[in-house]
């Protein structure tokens, strides 16, 4: 009976098989190979994977290690193995001797050992994602939507993308050019999952910079002007950029620790990111939206035609027009720099998806209110918004800079009631094939029409309130895949950033020799976070910030979000100011303690002086007397616009603790430079300094005589 089962079994799966994997498989061990480890289930299938084998025996797991993967693939784990079939190699051979890099297809036609070495790693590093004591091996079943990233790294640090057929939606490609096996996919171990693949996955090293660079040498269509333009700016040796060699000689011989005690409350040690990679978006406009603009083929468009255009379009107001492209101060090079961002955003993380009302994290998928994202752009900074609706019946997909009429009432739902034409924003386009525009340092996006920083855009940022989630400041924290954390280790859940002493990890902060700067990021845990994550900070630490630019000179308030609902929070001054090295002190030091009803000290709770009240559901002007209560004392709610992890009905407005601080009001100018400084007032060294969010807010938001600030 039992055979006869797993032939009836047989049969199914070899008829569902795709045409173009030719796999001869012994079927008799189908059900039996929950016996062996990786290496055992490769070993009794070696006329399949007898190249694959003998790859993993030789190739080490690091230069400071002896161990092959093969002693690694038969060891304790939690392994992801996309195995090459002997086809699969035999063409990536082949596919070698297309390209001139051996004479013929076959091992010993390699006589450089060094390059032999690294092909070999190409075909096993790529392979393997090791998903430690933590990450559960990837089932198919938990593959991401089409076009978006597995969240661990394979062994060779690249994440690897999933695509699903267009026609046949069971075809599963990695990397675009890998089919999975229909027939030999899910094939589970003692210490992983095995997937058949019919070609060797070898992501591509090109970067932005060389991807450009080749546009211009093929004189391709596709993005040949936008090309042209970054190459005239001086931009590509900075798009090839890949990792900071000098923190990986530091981290690779230990004089960077790989872990630190971490945050006491947490009870587990923080741990040293790996690397400290580059990374860059470009939202690039195609050459179509080029030819109708200018009424020229891409291929005749000049610098000169831009540059004519943009002065006639008066995309760059206020910028020097003269042929000095490489300069901040240059129309063209403000104009082409404005559609970069410092760090590889992957489609799953354009917008950042977990607390937002109407309880997100609980149901992913389910889009509920806009998402949105405010970042620094590259050359003479600037503000740029990615922004997504999402929930049905809204706008679908992303947009550059869309400032929609919202349902943001005290009793709304805070959906696009409209948008007007001059906010609708530059809609992202994400190609069926993202693959080939996702490079190993960064991604282009396709956009719809072109972008410009122009007079129309800076006035919709300067008559909104401008939030940051505090690790959208910092770019090494998207480029480095800290940030969110969608792996759910210890190790990516609480990261140690050195002090500037150790190394200058962080582009936009610096950290005092005497901090330990921890980054939390909040994913399975219950706390009250905005996208679930924070800074949390201990010792007598000192640290100072290079705060995003404004849009417009005026009056602008900067505000963040403190959790005070814990005693282990401390007191810090707040210093502000241009001249870095020179900061003046803003009023007496902040107490971290303090919620809206209560001080939470180690010696009990103390009366709060904030003024919070929960909202009467009857009195809406009561209320807003309230807020302007609290406000007068330098306080304000939390928003609407997030959930509380605990209470499905509860946001950080309902929580007398998760409260915004006024902690600045000042005149501030787009042209001009301005630093955060916040310094341990405390004897305490253990005490928390915590920064979840900042907001900068224009005087023509928080004192609308018309239409109030609302309270989302």
């Amino acid at each position: 009976m039992k055979n006869t089962f797993i032939a009836l079994v047989a049969v199914i799966l070899l008829a569902g098989f795709l045409s173009a994997c030719k796999e001869d498989i012994d079927m008799s061990d189908r059900y039996t190979f929950r016996e062996y480890k990786i290496t055992g289930y490769l070993e009794a299938h070696d006329s399949l994977y007898s190249e694959y084998l003998d790859l993993i025996k030789v190739v080490r797991v690091s230069k400071r290690s002896e161990s092959t993967l093969y002693q690694l693939l038969s060891a304790r784990g939690n392994y992801t193995v996309f195995a090459p079939t002997n086809e699969a190699v035999h063409n990536y051979l082949d596919s070698l001797v297309d390209r001139g890099v051996i004479p013929e297809a076959s091992w010993d036609a390699f006589t450089d050992p060094v390059k032999l070495d690294s092909i070999q790693k190409v075909i096993v590093f790529n392979s393997i994602i090791d998903g430690g004591d933590d990450v559960v091996p990837y089932q198919t079943s938990a593959f991401p939507q089409n076009n978006e990233e597995l969240p661990m790294a394979n062994m060779n640090e690249r994440k690897l993308t999933v695509t699903y057929g267009a026609v046949d939606p069971d075809s599963i490609f990695i990397n675009k050019t890998a089919l999975v096996s229909l027939k030999n996919r899910d094939i589970p171990t003692i210490n992983g999952v095995i997937h058949a693949v019919n070609n060797v996955i070898a992501p591509s090293n090109e970067t932005l910079g060389d991807m450009l660079v080749s546009y211009l040498e093929k004189g391709e269509e596709g993005f040949l002007v936008s090309a042209m333009l970054v190459r005239a700016c001086g931009m590509v040796d900075t798009l090839c950029k890949v990792k900071d060699e000098v923190y990986e000689e530091l981290y690779q011989t230990a004089q960077i620790a790989d872990k630190v005690s971490g945050v006491p409350t947490e009870g587990c040690p923080s741990y040293t990111p790996e690397h400290r990679k580059y990374g860059f978006t470009f939202f690039a406009e195609p050459d179509d939206v080029w030819r109708n603009a200018i009424g020229k083929e891409p291929k005749d468009i000049t610098v000169q035609d831009i540059r004519a255009y943009i002065q006639k379009e008066n995309l760059c107001p206020g910028a020097v027009d003269d042929e000095n492209y490489t300069s901040e101060d240059n129309a063209l090079n403000q104009f082409v720099t404005y559609h970069f961002l410092p760090m590889r955003i992957p489609k799953n993380k354009l917008t950042i998806h977990f607390t937002e009302k109407g309880w997100y994290w609980a149901t992913p998928g389910a889009y509920t209110v806009p998402v949105w994202e405010n970042y620094t752009t590259m050359g003479k900074r600037r503000l740029l918004k990615i922004y997504e609706a999402g929930y049905p019946g809204g706008p679908e997909g992303y947009y550059l800079n869309r400032f929609p009429n919202l349902n943001n009432s005290r009793h709304g739902n805070y959906r696009e009631n409209s948008c007007d034409p001059d906010k609708e924003g530059v809609h992202v386009n994400i190609p069926e094939d993202m693959g080939s525009l996702s490079l190993v340092n960064g991604i282009i996006y396709p956009i719809g029409r072109i972008l410009a920083y122009d007079d129309n855009t800076r006035d919709n940022f300067q008559r909104s309130r401008i939030r940051f989630d505090i690790t959208a400041i910092f770019p090494e924290f998207m480029n480095n895949d800290l940030r969110p954390d969608l792996v759910g280790t210890q190790q990516t859940k609480h990261i140690y950033i050195p002090t500037q002493e150790e190394y200058p990890y962080l582009s936009e902060v610096e950290i005092g020799s005497e901090s330990m700067f921890n980054y939390l990021s909040g994913r399975g845990s219950n706390w009250a976070n905005f996208q679930g994550d924070e800074l949390n900070v201990i010792g007598k630490y000192e640290l100072t910030f290079r705060l995003p630019p404004v849009p417009r000179r005026g009056t602008y308030e900067i505000r963040y979000l403190v959790g005070a609902g814990s005693s282990y929070r401390s007191m810090c001054q707040v210093y502000f100011g241009t001249d870095k090295d020179n900061l003046p002190a803003q009023g007496i030091p902040l107490d971290l303690r303090m919620g809206g009803l209560y001080r939470h000290t180690g010696a009990g709770d103390l009366p709060s002086i904030v003024g919070w009240e929960l909202d009467n559901t009857e009195d809406d002007d009561y209320n807003a007397e309230v807020d302007k209560k609290m406000r007068a004392n330098g306080f304000m709610k939390g928003p609407a616009y997030y959930n509380l992890l605990t209470n499905r009905s509860w946001t950080a407005r309902d929580c007398e603790y998760t409260t915004r601080r006024i902690i600045v009001t000042a005149t501030m100018d787009p042209d001009q430079v301005y630093y955060l400084r916040f310094k341990n007032v405390l004897d305490d060294e253990t005490k928390q300094f915590y920064m979840d969010f900042l907001e900068l807010c224009p005087k023509e938001v928080y004192d609308n005589p018309y239409t109030p600030e609302d309270i989302w």
